[in-house]
């Protein structure tokens, strides 16, 4: 089983819902990147998903947008991260996942990304704009080093489609709660009941929640049958952090 999927499986046995923090790769800034992923991990995080900044981020809404270009500014870039991991491996509990777009990795190289990735303790990627037909020259290479390519599925991703990903899929799907951008809402739209029940009849690994959540009481409006294995949440603990506030203060909401 890949950490990641066992990750929650141990959350679930403990009848919680596993917690998937987003943070954008030296965010807010580089005195505070890793004390904050550290006092995520020591707060509850089961798994957290770091951010590649990437000049033209389509799946993000603005506040991912800006922290991806305030860090490209800072020259923060994919070998310097996988670096500073590599450097902090064994620090953190969590399982580790890094969440970017296709051209950084293209151009790290896939065998080269695949090793320095193992290298370092990342344990899967997140490619949204990676479709699953260009995916099969990656997905090989990250298997034999034991890194699960993270699927996301929306509402209008087929249940033909959701069966392709789900072969030989590893970790947990990523469940797109929205049409559109990353960003914090208020409410779920009532699609996503469809959404996480259909994925919950294809995928055999756990499933998880992410774009637009902020606080637990949104899932208070799923069916028992459509509720998450997983959270995640990006848009507005960047939020909460580029205030001032601590990460241990955002994920208390949540226990």
């Amino acid at each position: 089983m890949n950490i990641l999927e066992k990750k929650i499986r141990d959350a679930a046995a403990e009848r919680r819902v596993a917690l998937i923090p987003f943070v954008t790769a030296g965010f807010p800034d580089e005195s505070r990147f890793w004390p904050t992923l550290v006092e995520l991990d020591e707060n509850g995080a089961d798994i957290i998903e770091i951010g590649i900044p990437f000049s033209d981020p389509v799946a993000d809404g603005p506040v991912v947008e800006e922290a991806s270009r305030r860090m490209l500014s800072d020259g923060v870039n994919l070998r310097q991260i996988l670096a500073e991991i590599a450097q902090r491996k064994g620090l953190l509990k969590a399982g580790i996942v890094l969440m970017g777009y296709l051209n950084p990795f293209l151009q790290y190289g896939y065998e080269n990304l695949a090793k320095d990735a193992q290298a370092a303790g990342v344990h899967g990627l997140i490619i949204p704009d990676l479709p699953y037909e260009e995916s099969g020259v990656l997905r090989a290479v990250l298997k034999k080093r034991a890194i699960a390519l993270i699927p996301l599925v929306g509402h209008n991703t087929s249940q033909e489609r959701m069966a392709l990903y789900a072969a030989g899929n590893e970790g947990y799907v990523y469940v797109v709660s929205v049409m559109g951008t990353t960003g914090a809402r208020e409410n779920l739209a009532s699609q996503v009941t469809d959404t996480l029940r259909r994925a919950r009849a294809v995928f055999t690994v756990p499933v998880a929640l992410g774009f637009g959540l902020n606080n637990p009481t949104q899932l208070t409006y799923l069916p028992r049958d459509a509720q998450p294995d997983a959270v995640v949440f990006g848009s507005a603990l960047l939020t909460h952090l580029d205030e001032g506030k601590s990460a241990a203060e955002f994920l208390a909401r949540w226990h």
